[in-house]
């Protein structure tokens, strides 16, 4: 019997091991990846709180991916009290969105990821190497956050967003100081998209089910009615009541699964169901890809390289949304907001996957009951099911080498492990 034990896995966001035990055989007796950090209990703190309050506190689940969840906290509450908010809102809304997914995506690929393709441990190492990517990735983020600046207030936990709108609007002066900075962001984002493209990825494939939003008219990652499962379509609601299984049993985290079976989220289950859906040039990088690779959508390993499509797509929509905003009348309108009791579901993309944000109010406009089930939680299955059928294939490398390819496949789904425990 081998055993594998990987105590910290470091270069991903938040505290968690990995440890398997093998046969000489290679049969797995046991393979598990487990969170170390303790339980958060954020959704308890929410209890009882009047639901202006919500979207700030559940902002704190996270510093890199704030922005989704204060979004879809917004959206769920306004569904349960009926609110409709305005064309404005909705714009800067994706705006922000759309910004954070680049910076986030950008850091994951080339801070976190990128390294161990070249079992590199030091940064500085890497970017010695790579120093015209390194100068690439780093403009794509600062391109990022100032856009979450301008939109929130502030680069982390933005403070301008609440529920039927903002607190206040953008300038357009620097909304159009970023939308002269797109076409050098994209020239950067195609050089880092190069780098991903052409890697010399593991050979790997395991069919899962791929889940996202769906869309029709746009590639979807704002409020939607619809999730996309292998390119079938279901309602959000039906989706997160009937389908989504919550395993509580190994607290601080609540995994999922769906109909029974561990499921992907993320930049691969986007690209495969809403591929045609890309913006211009991310949907040529991604053809060219297609026509170059096998097992495009089962390869978890190609997750990365789908990341950085999405960052080429996403700085095209900025581009687009920020034109749509300059030709609006920018208006602050605030909806009137009613108190009343009321249940209301939202789903958005934050960068790792599907973000499902449910939240129920008494009659007072507290919340009585909420439940939040981040992206990480929902894959957690799959990493360890993707493990279950690729450790086999590396048994007779050395320890070393082992777990450098464990750390590898764990790192390309760019887990949040603070998301996870919130």
């Amino acid at each position: 019997m081998t055993k594998i034990a990987i105590p910290h896995l470091h270069r991903i966001e938040g505290e968690a091991g990995f440890w398997t035990e093998v046969t000489r055989t290679g049969e797995i007796k046991d393979l598990r990846i487990k969170t170390l950090e303790g339980l958060r209990q954020i959704e308890g703190i929410l209890i009882g709180r009047r639901f202006p309050e919500i979207p700030i506190v559940v902002a704190r689940i996270c510093g890199i991916c704030s922005v989704a969840h204060i979004v879809n906290a917004c959206s769920a509450i306004e569904k349960a009290l009926k609110v409709e908010v305005s064309e404005t809102t909705v714009l800067l809304r994706k705006l922000i969105l759309a910004s954070q997914i680049i910076q986030s995506h950008t850091l994951h690929l080339f801070f976190l990821s990128l390294a161990d393709f070249f079992d590199i441990d030091n940064d500085l190492v890497l970017m010695k190497k790579f120093p015209k990517e390194t100068e690439s990735a780093l403009k794509i983020r600062d391109f990022g956050l100032e856009i979450t600046k301008i939109v929130g207030g502030r680069e982390i936990h933005p403070m301008a967003l609440k529920i039927g709108g903002f607190s206040r609007l953008p300038e357009k002066e620097k909304l159009a100081k970023m939308l002269d900075k797109t076409g050098g962001t994209l020239e950067a984002a195609l050089i880092l998209a190069n780098l991903f493209k052409n890697l010399d990825y593991p050979d790997f494939s395991r069919e899962t089910q791929l889940v996202s939003l769906g869309g029709e008219n746009e590639y979807p990652f704002y409020s939607t009615e619809n999730v996309l499962v292998n390119g079938g379509q279901e309602p959000i609601d039906t989706f997160f009541s009937a389908g989504i299984k919550e395993e509580l049993k190994s607290p601080p985290v609540k995994r999922a699964r769906y109909r029974g079976k561990p499921y992907m989220l993320g930049a691969i289950a986007r690209v495969s169901n809403n591929s045609s859906l890309l913006n211009p040039v991310a949907r040529k990088l991604f053809f060219e890809f297609k026509k170059e690779k096998k097992n495009i959508f089962s390869n978890t390993f190609f997750n990365i390289f789908y990341q950085a499509v999405e960052v080429v797509h996403f700085i095209e929509e900025s581009e687009k949304l920020i034109r749509q905003l300059l030709k609006t009348e920018l208006i602050n309108e605030a909806p009137e907001i009613k108190i009343k009791k009321g249940k209301g579901l939202s789903a958005m993309e934050a960068p790792r996957g599907t973000l499902f944000t449910y939240f129920e109010l008494d009659e007072r406009g507290r919340i009585k009951n909420c439940n939040i089930i981040t992206p990480t939680a929902q894959f957690l299955d799959n990493i360890e099911a993707d493990l279950r059928e690729y450790l086999p294939t590396i048994l007779k490398v050395k320890k070393e080498e082992k777990i450098r390819k464990i750390r590898a496949m764990i790192r390309v789904y760019d887990p949040c492990i603070s998301c996870a425990t919130h």
